[in-house]
């Protein structure tokens, strides 16, 4: 069960081309969105389709892999873990950032 703690997966297609930085070290970091639907019938009897936004990070291979092959539109499974981090603005408020830390990605369409 230890396996299955804060672990998350999706499905969905990347909402924006990805921005890729390369830290002083040379190592590679990923930061773009991905979009999810989920369709439903409310109480009217009425479709609904609710899209979810998540940012997404990737580090390393992940983030090379992403930087060759990943672009805006593109379907993509991810599994990775959620994490919470906050900062302050320049204005000195604190913001506060929900991310999936990507472990893995599968590229799904061509």
């Amino acid at each position: 069960m230890n396996a299955m703690k804060n672990r998350v997966q999706l499905i969905g297609n990347v909402g924006n081309d990805p921005e890729i930085k390369t830290l002083e070290n040379g190592k590679k970091l990923a930061h773009l969105t991905i979009a999810t639907n989920d369709k439903y019938t409310n109480d009217k009897g009425e479709k609904v389709e609710q899209t979810e936004w998540h940012r997404v990070t990737a580090w390393g291979k992940t983030a090379e892999i992403i930087e060759k092959y990943v672009v805006k539109g593109k379907e993509v499974a991810i599994e990775g873990k959620l994490t919470h981090r906050s900062y302050d603005d320049k204005n000195g408020e604190k913001k506060y950032i929900t991310e999936v830390v990507v472990n893995e990605i599968l590229l799904l369409s061509k």
